[in-house]
């Protein structure tokens, strides 16, 4: 009995650790040479880690990083490192000390196939030049949007290639004074922008798909970039613009689909230099409140075989000014398909032999007094048109003239990326799905998409 009281008390003094209790990485890391792979193995490793060293830190059936609400989960200050593989969570919440859950101050570093939850900011690149972020799913801390990091940024970091990563809940992907980008193959919803841009210049943007941002993308004083076969879709924030171009120079749009925003494309002062010309050919804008959406005073964007489909306005002006001509809507016979072109086709080469013009009286009044948007599709709004066409004295003068239409849907480039890690499902088939329900809807007769976001 004296023999059993004795362990007793023994074993009540000897501490027990909880099977969860999380490893020192920072030893490993240290202990690790230089060049060195340092596996992980799955369990649970103390966060707020420093890797000063080249080294490939990489994860096996997906161990837990934790920050312990505090800081970065893992800086990485030196050149040529690789972390993969592992999930990262629980960053600190302060924004002017930009906790992240990778943050990197070193060139050539690769962040790829690693999950991040309850994180600030999802990985923040700086000075980082030639690094590579792939394959990530990024998630947010559950707060107010304005108080969310961005879930990837980058600053002063060039030559940097980011694919096929999901974004979820963050504020931004932001890119700042960041020069010879690719973004492609990205899937980023329900965050602020989707993708924006400051003063970076030559960037590739495609293949991405947007979707449930206030914003999709806001390409802000960068020159010579590509947006093409992206698809951009329920942007409805306070300007809910699909696509936002502000003093760009350079600018290509080409095979995108716009589909369900406030407005498809808004530009401001773009291009921002006199005689220089943009391309805007082959783009879908279907289903959005206004399809292109231009300041009075912007010129010299060239619009060719896109598709204008059942957008509320499908060209409106934002302001007071003359607008009339500043823009090209016809390429040699190649115009634009409009889905209210009221004209004909005689000789069946399927362009129309009127030209379309975009003179609708209430939606000039709406340009220049956006509280009359409180009457769209009403009475009244129906019989200023109608006496808008009826009485030439009060016919506006058009804001654009497309003297080649096009009679049908030209055959637009379907978008192919895969939207992020462990998808199934192409943007091309969202796509599809997303236009399917739109025409479903407008088939039997209820309120199209484009009109319920007023």
């Amino acid at each position: 009995m004296r023999r059993l009281s004795l362990l007793l008390i023994v074993l009540f003094l000897i501490p027990v650790l909880p099977a969860s209790a999380a490893e020192d990485l920072q030893g490993l890391i240290d202990d690790a040479a230089p060049g060195s792979v340092l596996v992980l193995p799955a369990g649970v490793y103390d966060g707020n880690v420093v890797i000063d060293k080249p080294l490939e830190l990489r994860g096996e059936g997906w161990p837990t990083i934790d920050g312990h609400g505090t800081g970065n989960v893992i800086e990485i200050d030196a050149p040529d490192v690789t972390v993969s593989g592992l999930k990262i969570v629980n960053t600190g919440l302060s924004l002017d000390q930009e906790n992240a859950g990778v943050s990197v101050n070193a060139e050539r570093v690769t962040v790829t196939n690693n999950r991040f939850e309850d994180v600030l900011f999802g990985i923040y690149l700086r000075r980082s030049d030639d690094s590579y972020v792939a394959d990530n799913m990024i998630g947010a801390v559950d707060v107010d949007v304005a108080r969310r990091g961005d879930g990837i940024r980058l600053w002063e970091s060039s030559r940097v290639v980011v694919e096929r990563n999901v974004v979820d809940g963050g504020r931004d992907t932001v890119l700042w004074f960041s020069d010879d980008l690719i973004l492609r193959d990205n899937r980023v919803t329900n965050g602020r922008y989707g993708i924006h841009f400051m003063y970076s210049d030559r960037a590739l943007v495609e293949r991405n798909y947007l979707s449930g941002n206030s914003v999709g993308g806001f390409l802000m004083y960068s020159k010579d970039l590509t947006f093409r076969d992206n698809v951009v879709s329920g942007s409805h924030g306070p300007s809910g613009y699909g696509i936002g171009l502000k003093d760009m120079d350079g600018v290509t749009v080409t095979g995108n689909h716009m589909m369900s925003n406030r407005v498809g494309i808004y530009f401001d002062n773009t291009p921002a230099t006199p005689g220089i010309e943009h391309e805007v050919s082959d783009n879908l804008f279907a289903y959005n409140d206004v399809g292109v959406l231009f300041l009075p005073s912007v010129r010299g964007n060239v619009f060719s075989g896109n598709g204008f489909v059942d957008n509320a306005e499908q060209v409106g002006v934002k302001g007071k000014g003359e607008f009339h001509e500043n823009n090209v809507w016809t390429v040699g016979e190649v115009g634009n398909h409009w889905s209210d072109f009221a004209g004909y086709d005689a000789d069946g080469d399927g362009v129309g032999d009127v030209n379309y013009e975009s003179a609708d009286l209430f939606s000039t009044l709406t340009d220049k007094n956006p509280d009359l948007h409180f009457f769209d599709a009403t009475p009244a709004s129906q019989a200023i048109d109608l006496a808008g066409k009826m009485f030439p004295a009060f016919k506006p003068r058009p804001k654009l003239t497309d003297s080649a239409p096009l009679i049908a849907l030209p055959a637009l480039p379907n978008p192919v990326a895969t939207p992020g890690p462990g998808s199934t499902m192409t943007t091309a088939g969202i796509a599809a799905l997303m236009l399917a329900a739109a025409a479903g809807l407008w088939a039997v007769g209820r309120a199209p998409l484009r009109r319920t976001t007023r």
